[in-house]
């Protein structure tokens, strides 16, 4: 009888290490995924959201060529733009949004150190609640954390870049030319004000469409850990 219990006793332990081999084999439900894990690929999909689209947008054109951020004129202007157009002076508006996007263009690549730092912040709770929180959750967190510093990084740099391209005397020549058919009423926008707020809005709508195509699209997850990780939230 001890020899038959044995056997038995031989027989379950082989069992159960047989079929802990090939539970080891299987993919790891969502729920195993651990916060260190949840934080990490939280800081990976930020880093290469703003990898890929800060970078983008630092280009020449990054702004201008992109539907979704160009920076038009501030309400104040936009009656200006019209009138120019109306009266044929369309190339001299074009030239005036354009140097409007140059700025925005270089002031973007004062953002990733910044960014960067927020990443490296993030806490497993912050992780969690991001992962499971809203499409754009992610990008909010940034904004929250980045918006007064980039702020102050990209108003001095937007204001330099106006007086570099000569944009004081082309906005200058607008306004006087504006200003002088009838009818109309004298403007004076705070220019460098306007594009860092346009700038700063650019930016985060472009790292909250990265974060949107990670979230949504399993392709856009090229990474074993944004796959273990974003199958959380599927």
């Amino acid at each position: 009888m001890k020899k038959y219990l044995s056997l038995c006793l031989l027989f379950i332990l082989t069992s159960c290490a047989e079929l802990q081999d090939i539970a080891s084999q299987l993919p790891e439900s969502g729920y195993r995924v651990t916060n260190t894990e949840i934080a990490s690929g939280l800081r990976q999909a930020l880093n290469f959201g703003i990898d890929k689209e800060v970078t983008k947008l630092a280009e020449e054109n990054g702004f201008f060529s992109n539907e979704l951020v160009r920076i038009g004129l501030p309400p104040e202007l936009q009656k200006v733009d019209k009138t120019l157009r109306d009266v044929g002076l369309g190339s001299l508006a074009d030239e005036g949004l354009k140097v409007l996007n140059r700025a925005a263009e270089d002031a973007v690549k004062e953002a990733t150190p910044i960014f960067v730092n927020a990443v490296q912040e993030i806490t497993f709770t912050d992780a969690r609640n991001i992962l499971l929180g809203e499409n754009d959750a992610a990008t909010q967190y940034l904004l929250n954390k980045t918006e007064s510093q980039l702020y102050s990084k990209f108003n001095p740099v937007i204001q330099n870049s106006l007086d570099k391209v000569g944009a004081n005397q082309i906005w200058s020549n607008i306004i006087q030319k504006y200003n002088s058919i009838p009818l109309t009423n004298n403007v004076n926008p705070d220019l460098a004000d306007y594009v860092t707020k346009e700038a700063l809005d650019g930016v985060y709508t472009m790292i909250a469409v990265e974060e949107g195509q990670i979230r949504e699209k399993a392709a856009a997850r090229t990474t074993q850990l944004l796959q273990r990780v974003f199958a959380l939230q599927d």
